[in-house]
């Protein structure tokens, strides 16, 4: 196999600037480590394990990603309503949900998208292109959230699924046995009460059940909460902030719960909204359902 880096006539860019090509199937890069990163997609390398459970990766971002599945860490946090992510992208795409930005849109018809993969599933529609295939009956699909939703009618009763490989159960203890292969046997358990749990953050958190632990201190009051989240919420009674605006009547609320219950007053009890176009719902199944069917 050739080596990673060559260069080859049409290897400047627009500007003139040297670019870094692979030798196997010629993609360009303008940094020499990002090409180094792509050349292990031909090379099968895979040089960054996790301590935890042995998974192997290309790049060490994958895996400091991949590292936060067993420590709970969700190191980004949306200032508006306290939600935390485990991945930068994750919040950006939640903040949409607050701003109803939508940067994507479709060059056919208009239609904007607040996240590309949205505007990817959406294009198919115009092109007819069905890539997601059913393993077990080979029907196809535009995009991967109906697949899911789709495989789960082959697999009604299984109730527990693998976050890692997405294989399913019907009983917890054939669950737990199969996950061991990927933590190389280590599950977190309670010492308390034996609970079992398959990340070390959410044994953290139910530990606080049992000794009443609250490390979550508000500096101004003293208050003290088990999560973060919660203390994100109660700041709003000390700063005033309300970011939660109902467009019916302009009420604003620092809580958004209490907010989703307002808006469920004027809708009849439809506490549900479509975030594309607004429709209500009396639950959340019907919502999801509409978007399926409307909106991708």
């Amino acid at each position: 196999m050739a080596g990673p880096s060559a260069v080859l006539p049409h290897s400047l860019g627009p500007g003139g600037e040297r670019q870094f090509v692979c030798g196997v199937c010629h993609k360009q890069f303008k940094q020499k480590g990002n090409l180094l990163n792509h050349y292990r997609i031909h090379t099968g390398e895979k040089p960054f394990v996790c301590g935890t459970c042995g998974k192997e990766f290309t790049q060490k971002g994958n895996l400091t990603k991949h590292a936060r599945t067993h420590t709970g860490e969700k190191p980004f946090v949306c200032d508006t309503c306290g939600k935390e992510f485990l991945q930068k992208v994750e919040l950006e795409r939640h903040w949409r949900t607050h701003t109803g930005e939508k940067p994507y849109a479709c060059d056919i018809c208009g239609r904007g998208f607040a996240q590309k993969a949205s505007l990817d599933g959406h294009l198919r529609i115009h092109t007819g292109e069905r890539p997601y295939v059913c393993d077990i009956c080979e029907r196809s699909f535009t995009v991967g959230s109906k697949l899911k939703k789709h495989i789960a009618t082959h697999n009604r009763g299984r109730r527990y699924t693998c976050s890692v490989c997405g294989e399913t159960f019907k009983k917890k203890s054939h669950f737990v046995r199969h996950y061991r292969i990927h933590t190389g046997g280590k599950l977190f358990v309670c010492a308390t009460c034996g609970k079992e749990f398959t990340q070390k953050g959410n044994l953290t958190q139910h530990v606080r059940t049992h000794t009443s632990e609250k490390p979550f201190v508000c500096a101004t009051c003293g208050r003290e909460f088990t999560q973060k989240a919660n203390l994100n919420t109660h700041l709003r009674t000390h700063t005033g902030e309300r970011p939660f605006v109902c467009d019916i009547c302009g009420r604003r609320f620092a809580d958004g719960g209490n907010f989703i219950k307002h808006v469920a007053t004027h809708n009849g009890g439809k506490r549900y909204t479509c975030s594309v176009c607004g429709e209500t719902f009396g639950s959340n199944k019907d919502r999801n359902r509409h978007i399926q069917e409307k909106h991708q």
